[in-house]
């Protein structure tokens, strides 16, 4: 009996720590990809909290996003459940502020209506408690930093319901999407200085910022940053690291991919984008939509004979070309030879640089090359080489050269 009654007691002890609290900060996707990867919570789930109408669904909480009189719409809410003895509540409602904007009232960003207000719906007197405690210490923070009143409602739960299977884990669920980011910046603390705080460096350069715990911002660094080895500079931060420059739209999603000339925004792409996608981005900005190096790229042009890169490239020591874009090294000196054709020609391509795809535009049959990295449009092979071996008929306006003694690093031994 006793060890029963202690294996009850420690139970209740274990169930203790486990509590549960309802947060809204805008759209419920972002907010639950928050707070699912904190340390401590155990779930994070997206549904519909604060209203006064039965069987709330998606469609019906933005049918009442102007909500007629006695109606009390549902905010898209989080329903948090966490270990407290892993992650205090105190922790975990100076993140929910620190989170959003509180003072935007019936929006979060873009996302404008009622069920995109601020809300935090407690289950214990002492979350109710700390939630009105910290409400007071952020509001002071946020008018020394020129924010308005905080609009946030903060109320018991009532009830929570959960929202539509598809809208679980969304995030997760789409590859290209990006992580929200409505923070205004303000932190509880003392702040320090902002750590990695990077200037313009002049001239031409790509900015990409980051936050933490951004799956998207993950997996644009493991498939396209680690690799990149182009010539224009990339830095990856965030967005308080950011000093001296301009920019002509509000950050509100990670990862943002800032394409930059002397300090100033040139363009911008939010959201994950794969490799392809942004070797093109990188490629009309570093040498211009209407450039014949972007033509022969990506619309598939062609160098004219003798031209004057080929010219340039023709009577170059010994190194290797690279892509311009990706800046991969695509071929070799030593496999090049005069082939009196009026393009650069090689008897082969690097190693696992480039691909090869059927063409038969123009009425012809041929084998296109193409860069694998960038994906850009190289040229073609034919067999017509000296000893029957394969001529790859490359245009110079897409490559750069770079001596051997510069670019030792970069090739495989």
């Amino acid at each position: 009996m006793r060890k029963v009654l202690l294996f009850l007691a420690l139970g209740i002890a274990v169930m203790a720590k486990t509590q549960t609290i309802v947060f809204a900060a805008g759209c419920f996707w972002g907010v639950e990809k928050h707070f699912e990867h904190l340390d401590g919570v155990k779930s994070a789930t997206s549904g519909y909290a604060g209203g006064n109408y039965d069987n709330p669904d998606y469609k019906k909480v933005l049918a009442h996003r102007k909500s007629k009189k006695n109606v009390i719409n549902y905010a898209e809410s989080v329903k948090v459940v966490y270990d407290d003895s892993k992650i205090s509540t105190k922790s975990l409602i100076k993140s929910f502020w620190e989170l959003h904007d509180p003072t935007q009232g019936n929006r979060q960003g873009n996302d404008r209506g009622d069920n995109y207000r601020s809300a935090l719906y407690y289950t214990t007197d002492r979350q109710k408690e700390i939630a009105l405690s910290t409400k007071k210490i952020y509001q002071k923070l946020l008018n020394k930093a020129g924010y308005g009143t905080i609009t946030t409602e903060i109320k018991p739960l009532k009830k929570f319901y959960p929202a539509e299977n598809y809208h679980q884990d969304y995030l997760e669920k789409n590859p290209f999407g990006y992580c929200p980011n409505h923070a205004t910046g303000v932190k509880f603390g003392k702040q320090k200085a902002a750590t990695g705080t990077i200037l313009p460096l002049g001239g031409k350069e790509i900015v990409v910022i980051d936050a933490l715990h951004c799956r998207f911002c993950e997996k644009f660094k493991k498939n396209v940053t680690d690799y990149y080895n182009g010539t224009l500079p990339l830095r990856t931060v965030h967005q308080n690291a950011l000093k001296g420059f301009t920019l002509n739209t509000k950050i509100e999603g990670t990862p943002t991919i800032l394409f930059i000339k002397d300090g100033r925004e040139v363009e911008s792409f939010v959201g994950y984008m794969d490799e392809k996608a942004f070797y093109k981005a990188v490629g009309a900005f570093k040498l211009g939509k209407d450039s014949e190096g972007y033509d022969v790229a990506f619309r598939k042009s062609t160098d004219g004979r003798f031209c004057k890169k080929y010219d340039e490239f023709k009577h170059t020591g010994d190194g290797v070309f690279r892509d311009k874009i990706s800046g991969d090294i695509l071929f070799d000196t030593r496999d090049r030879f005069n082939s009196g054709s009026g393009w650069l020609s090689f008897f082969k391509a690097v190693d696992g640089a480039t691909v090869q795809k059927e063409d038969n535009s123009f009425g012809m049959h041929r084998v296109e090359i193409i860069a694998k990295k960038s994906g850009a449009h190289l040229g073609h092979v034919f067999n017509d080489a000296p000893g029957g071996r394969q001529r790859f008929c490359i245009n110079a306006t897409i490559l750069e050269f770079v001596p051997r003694d510069h670019i030792k690093k970069q090739l495989k031994k």
